[in-house]
């Protein structure tokens, strides 16, 4: 059992956490290793996008401690099965196919909703209804408590309009001022379910939600700057945990399929450019922004300020890694699966985003915290570092 370390000043301090499906059990386990040092940390800044917004939305409402909200959220994860995500029953899986061919097949008339997504995903809307503690209107009380505290200054969970085509971060917090982009909006709300459904909505996957007048589905669909809603709300020290394992050049040089790509290949490149990839590219803007206004004085930064900041990524490629958990996925779904050519790739990765079963999340959750491990000087000088960037 490892020590707990004083707990450092951290009111500059976001914690950003990007989507992934189940790879979110891998934030997870980081998280939970940084709480074992510092059980009394505080996060006063949490951004969630995609699955990173029920990791966000849990730690916002929690009223506990950090170590004890960690702990919680850990045996969430691993309580999670498929059928509690989605209807994974051979009926289900069915209905949603047959409506999905006599959409294409009528070109579109007569079956105007046919189409909602290739899975039933009311299972993960009761699932989140059971582990946050709601109003009777909906909103979450626990997250209204951390704010009357001061433990929490703004929880933000980004979405993506189908209505407008806008990316929309929707903010619950104190003295939150509004921006605003031609493709992108900020709106000050009290939470819901409504909003960790739409923002973890996997497009075409999983079926959009509605939020007021508009549909919404996944936030990084458009979220083209991941770290910008946590720079709005005050942050000037980031921690961000990325799903994506970080290739070198012979890894990334290396086929992953042999011959014409299956579905599943095609698909796992498309959801990692959408999803996985912009954390990076994000970062190295930022860094790029650092080294440009660094030898500047405030007066000529034109409005633009150092981020100190954390990435923290896994040390495997968590979609091989989901290769070897696959034969025990449910066998109807695991039928549909292979029929998209998750078997012909060496790395599956939108397997991985899917793959909601207790061993393949037991091992995410104990990766993050291995990974952490190692990294622990990182991290620990990371959050020591006084408010502003200066040693402690």
């Amino acid at each position: 059992m490892m020590a707990p370390h004083p707990t450092p000043a951290t009111s500059d301090l976001g914690l950003v956490l990007g989507g992934g499906g189940a790879r979110g059990a891998y934030q997870v386990g980081v998280l939970r290793a940084i709480a074992a040092r510092y059980p009394h940390l505080q996060i006063p800044i949490l951004v969630g996008v995609s699955a990173g917004s029920v990791n966000a939305t849990h730690l916002a409402a929690h009223r506990g401690t950090f170590a004890e909200a960690m702990e919680a959220l850990v045996q969430h994860w691993l309580s999670l099965t498929p059928d509690q995500v989605f209807r994974v029953d051979a009926g289900s899986l069915a209905s949603n196919m047959l409506r999905s061919g006599l959409r294409l097949v009528s070109g579109g008339q007569g079956h105007p909703e046919a189409f909602r997504g290739m899975v039933d995903t009311a299972p993960l809307r009761g699932f989140l209804e059971r582990v946050l503690e709601r109003n009777p209107d909906g909103t979450l009380p626990g997250v209204a408590h951390n704010l009357e505290r001061g433990r929490l200054r703004a929880v933000a969970l980004c979405g993506t309009s189908y209505t407008t085509s806008q990316s929309v971060i929707w903010v619950e917090g104190r003295d939150i001022t509004r921006w605003e982009r031609p493709q992108r909006r900020s709106e000050h709300t009290r939470l819901t379910v409504d909003h960790v459904m739409a923002s973890t909505a996997l497009p075409l996957l999983f079926p959009a939600t509605q939020v007021g007048q508009e549909w919404y589905g996944d936030g990084g669909i458009r979220l083209t700057a991941p770290l910008s809603p946590a720079l709005h709300l005050g942050a000037s020290r980031i921690i961000t945990i990325a799903t994506r394992y970080d290739r070198n050049l012979t890894e990334a040089a290396r086929p992953q399929v042999s011959g014409h790509p299956p579905p599943a290949q095609v698909l796992g490149v498309l959801y990692n450019a959408v999803f996985l990839d912009l954390i990076d590219e994000d970062v190295i803007r930022a860094e790029r922004i650092n080294r440009m206004v660094k030898p500047l004085s405030v007066a000529h930064r034109h409005g633009l300020r150092e981020v100190d900041m954390l990435v923290l990524r896994p040390s495997r490629d968590l979609g091989r890694l989901a290769g070897e958990y696959e034969p025990r996925l449910p066998k109807v779904f695991r039928f549909l699966t292979r029929g998209l050519g998750t078997r012909k790739t060496e790395s599956p990765d939108i397997l991985s985003l899917v793959m909601f079963q207790e061993d393949y999340l037991r091992r995410l959750i104990a990766l993050g915290e291995e990974d952490a491990e190692r990294q622990w000087e990182r991290i620990a000088a990371f959050l020591e570092r006084a408010p502003g960037g200066s040693d402690a």
